[in-house]
């Protein structure tokens, strides 16, 4: 890859990331693991040295939804027809609360929103456990 020479070539795309984050709490990353403090992510092999394939690895790379919903609202139809460009939309949720993580619709995590290199992304703050999420996935949510 080629670079000029005020701007370095990052190796890892996560990088950034950690070094942000690193800077805002002051720790060290051997405080800390995981993939955003630096800590590298191995892919998934597929070479014939590796131990047989278990059934949760098959499920493993099938890509899901992630989103942060910032709140939500109810409308009627024609409030929505009304909308222009400049229309604000009041949401439930009041400034400053967790946002809510989401994968394909169901709630896995809370967050605070963090701006890193001109990018949004999200610091989990408080992440439902697994027994939770089978919880509200019987309850219907």
């Amino acid at each position: 890859m080629s670079t000029d020479d005020n701007k370095p070539v990052e190796e890892d795309p996560m990088a950034a990331w950690a070094e942000a984050l690193e800077e805002q709490k002051g720790g060290t990353e051997a405080d800390q693991g995981g993939p955003l403090t630096g800590e590298s992510v191995r892919p998934f092999s597929s070479s014939a040295a590796d131990a047989p394939m278990t059934d949760i690895d098959r499920v493993l790379d099938i890509p899901v939804q992630l989103s942060v919903e910032l709140g939500r609202t109810k409308v009627p139809i024609k409030y929505i027809l009304q909308l222009g460009q400049g229309s604000v939309v009041e949401l439930d949720a009041l400034a400053g609360e967790p946002m809510d993580v989401l994968v394909n619709g169901y709630l896995i995590a809370q967050g605070e929103v963090v701006v890193v290199n001109d990018k949004f992304g999200i610091r989990l703050t408080d992440v439902v456990t697994p027994s939770e999420r089978l919880k509200r996935v019987s309850r219907g949510g």
